[in-house]
Formats: C-alpha cells, structure tokens, sequence
C-alpha cells in the first residue's frame, strides 16, 4: 500500500506542540513520501501543524473559507462568460474562427497560471492573493466596451491572465491555514465554483435572453447589448469581490510560507495572530521551532537568515520544480497528476465551451432552439452542480474510498454520460444527459482541487499547482484550435472529450498517494 510511506520524522521532546495529538483519524503526516523534503523544513512543519490544530478552525478560517470562496468562483465564472456570450458576439462579428475567441482566454489562463502560481512560491500568497481578482474584474468591465471581435478576444486574455492565478493562489492559501482535521473543507469549496455557474447564467438568463440578436436577422450593436450588460456585470460582481478581499479582510501571508523562508519568528507572531483572532491563545514559541534544527553540522536546508539571504538568491532557478520530481515515486506522482490535468483541461472545455452552441443547434433539430430556451436549459444544468459539489466533499471522507476513490469514479462517470448524451433524441433527453454531467464533473473538480495541493509541500506547493494549472491550461488551448477544424455539428467533440474523462479516471485510479486523514506539510 502506498499510505506506508507516510511515515512521520521524529520531532524533539522539547517541542511542547509537537507533543499534542491531532483528532482521531487525522495523521501527522502529509501526502509527502518519507526522504523527499529537507528534515529541518518536515520538523518544523509538523509543529506548525500542531499549532494550528490546537488553534483550531475558528473565526479566522471561517472569514478566509468565504473570501478564498471568491477564487474558486471567478476560475468558473469567467470561462462561463466566454461560453455564454460566444452565440451573440459571433453573430455581431461574424468573425471567420470564431473560436479564437476561447483561445484568446485559454492563452490569457495560460500565462496566468504560470506568472501566479510559480510567484507565489517566489514572493509569498498575499499580493497575488489581492492581486488576481482586481485585475479580472478591471479588463473584464473594459470588454464591455469592445467595438470589434479582436478586441474582445485580447480583452478576454487579460481578464483570463488574473483568472488564471485564482486557484493555483487560493488553494495553497486556504490549506495553510486550515486544521488538519478540517482539510475536507477545501473540497466543499467548490460549492462556489458550481454556484458562480448558478449565478452567472441566472443573470444571462434575462439579458442574452432578451437582448441578443436572432439567428436570422441582421445583427447590430443596439440589437445586441445583452452580452455587454452581462460582461460588465460579471466585472462588478469581481470588483465587488476584489473590495471585501484588500479593504474588509485581512490576509496573513502563510505561516509556512515564511517558516520555508527562514524568517521562523514571523511565522510564529502569524500563528499567534490567528489564535487571537479565534479568541484563543498559542503555546508556539520560536523555540519550539529552533529546537527542530540539528545541535552540530550536517547537511540540511538553513532556516535562519543567512539560508533565506540565500534561497532568495536562488529564486529564480529551478528548485521547486526539481523538489516535486526528487524521488522516482514522488516524480511519478507529479507527472500523472498533470496528465489528469491536462486531460481533463481538454476535455471539459472541448464540450462545456460549446454546450449552449450544442443546445442551439440540437434544440433547433429538436423544434425548440430558441435563445430563450437554450438560456434556460443553461440555468437547469448549472443548478445541478450544486449538490455535485456537496457530494464532492461527503465522498472524500468515506474510509477505503477517499479523495482517490471519488477522483476516480466522478471523472469516469463524467465521460460516460457525455457518451450517453449522443443518444439523446429529445431535448428532454439531451438536458437530462447534460445534468448528469454536470453533476459529476463538479464532484470530479471539488475533489481534484482539493487533492492536488494536498499532495505538495507547502514550500513548492505554489509551484506544484502551477504546474498542474499549466498542464491544464495547455491542453485547453488545444479545445478551441480543435472546434475550428471539427464540425461541431457532428458528435466528434463530444466523444474525444469523453474518452479523455474516463482515460483521466483511470490515471487517478493508480496515483500513489492518498491524502486522506493527513495533515498537509
């Protein structure tokens, strides 16, 4: 069994926190396999652990559930936005590929995986926490205005660039203030990603609804202005965000993080902080820390500020990604974790990006093709993603099943009803197939979101989400340059998409770590 190597590194006696014990079935150790990470770090992360267990989840963490929920709904709110105003920008423009404008976004997804996540490893959670929202909302409400298709297309790049950095940010910045006996929580976080879908067509409903152009009449800016009222909505929802994150809320930069650093006593004031917060106190003293470093010599990473002058010289190399492959297991792990991501990058767009075309286009074989209609169908299908997304976070704490177990069979199960959905030979059908769908890929996302930082160390775990994220992201590129090459009046699309799914379940069935009931380092 792969759960052997989790085997936990002594800590000293002295450590008052390390002495604790974390709640029944949460162990301390992460999803890290043993020899991997430096000692010093492991030991000194491990008291950390404790620290923030005995915290507890309190005040703090319930504020930070709510505001890092905002990342996780803008990573599906704006590729939501591009789907939905696809049909009337493509009918004001009649642009010759309309797909560039998907791949405009993907591009934008692209480069903001990377400059996020792989910085926020660099320069620490906190500015591109603050950071990523205000600059989605900004070029998001300046779409509104795009007098013509190439404008939309570079503007939905730079709105898709602060999308981009939400999730591969947010997740290492919610798992490193949260208990460990509370980790399950980042799973039942992707009930706003299911909600912002929820939202986003529910306000589409009325405006593209009623304010689009009709398939057979001349299209013009003053019969089309639903799908600008809608973006520019969609960018105040974000800058109102944006407000209660940098001027409501205050976000510490992770103890960890600075720990990883070798600045230890701001990592203790941090976790002091949070204590305070959630009227407690903590014991966490800088001792407690300094007693994880060896007496003599030896060779180990420095935690002190000779080490960190150090490391920051070394920023820019290629260290935490070296990290993530320092052992065959743990680079077998890394690597199968991004083919996951990079299937399911090109099969969920390939078909979602699509669906209200799809739905148009069927629904019109069908005798009911209208906007109207199609807008609706949108909203019924959103709305089942809700209890998907509850489920998500049920299922990862059934023993023997786990975060691998519901990764497995929710990606599986999302295929074969996108198989399914070609059988459909009413619009009852299509919508049914549709829904299920839609209910297992948002199972499928709240587990894979809160599996993948499981798995890494917090100090490359910016790194290894960026990685994923760009695995992702790289493979969504391919779904639009596809859809201007295949007929999407044909089931093509949707059978490639379903076979990635169900060859991306069975990636996750022989991952080699599971995570849960394990504090994360």
């Amino acid at each position: 069994m792969a759960d052997r190597d989790f085997v936990p590194i002594d800590v000293k006696d002295e450590h008052p926190q390390s002495l604790e014990q974390l709640p029944s079935g949460v162990e301390d150790a992460g999803a890290i396999p043993k020899g991997t990470i430096d000692p010093v770090y492991e030991a000194k992360a491990r008291v950390l652990n404790h620290a923030i267990q005995d915290i507890g989840m309190g005040w703090y963490q319930w504020q930070l559930f709510i505001v890092v929920g905002f990342g996780w709904a803008n990573d599906n709110l704006w590729p939501i936005v591009t789907s939905l105003i696809f049909t009337p920008i493509t009918n004001e423009f009649n642009p010759t590929r309309p797909p560039l404008l998907t791949l405009a976004q993907n591009i934008g997804l692209l480069a903001g995986a990377i400059f996020w996540g792989f910085g926020c490893d660099i320069w620490g959670r906190r500015p591109a926490f603050n950071a990523t929202l205000g600059v989605t909302a900004v070029w998001g409400m300046i779409a509104a205005g795009s007098p013509n298709f190439a404008a939309i297309g570079i503007f939905a790049a730079f709105w898709s660039f602060g999308v981009g950095g939400n999730l591969p940010v947010d997740s290492a910045v919610f798992l490193e203030f949260l208990p460990g006996s509370h980790q399950y929580l980042l799973t039942v976080l992707s009930i706003d990603w299911a909600i912002a879908q929820v939202v986003a067509t529910l306000i589409a409903w009325p405006l593209l609804g009623n304010l689009t152009c009709a398939e057979d009449e001349v299209c013009t800016r003053s019969k089309n202005m639903g799908w600008r009222y809608f973006v520019i909505t969609m960018g105040g929802i974000s800058l109102i965000e944006f407000f209660i994150r940098f001027v409501l809320f205050t976000i510490f930069e992770s103890p960890k993080f600075h720990m990883g650093k070798g600045n230890d006593e701001e990592a203790v004031r941090i976790v002091h902080e949070v204590a305070r917060r959630n009227g407690k106190e903590s014991q966490l003293t800088i001792e407690d820390l300094k007693a994880c470093e060896p007496l003599g010599g030896g060779t180990h990473v420095h935690t002190d500020a000779a080490g960190a002058v150090k490391r920051n010289l070394e920023k820019l190399s290629s260290k935490h990604v070296r990290a993530l492959f320092a052992t065959k297991k743990l680079a077998y792990s890394t690597s199968l974790i991004m083919v996951v991501w990079g299937f399911i990058g090109l099969g969920y767009p390939l078909y979602n990006a699509f669906i209200p075309y799809i739905q148009a286009t069927k629904g019109k074989q069908f005798g009911d093709g209208s906007t109207y209609l199609t807008y609706r169908n949108s909203l019924i299908i959103a709305a089942l993603g809700v209890p998907g997304a509850l489920l998500g976070g049920v299922l990862v704490e059934i023993p023997r099943f786990g975060r691998r177990g519901a990764l497995a069979v929710s990606t599986i199960l999302t295929g074969v009803f996108l198989y399914c959905s070609t059988t459909a030979t009413t619009s009852s059908a299509l919508l049914g197939w549709q829904c299920a769908f839609n209910f297992c890929s948002n199972i499928m996302y709240a587990v894979l979101y809160a599996y993948t930082p499981e798995i890494f160390p917090t100090k490359d775990r910016g790194t290894g989400n960026a990685l994923t994220a760009t695995a992702n992201r790289i493979f969504g590129i391919m779904a639009p340059i596809i859809a201007m090459f295949a007929n999407l009046q044909t089931s093509a699309p949707v059978y490639t998409s379903g076979a990635l799914f169900i060859a991306a379940g069975f990636c996750v069935a022989v991952l080699p770590f599971e995570s849960q009931g394990k504090a994360s380092l």
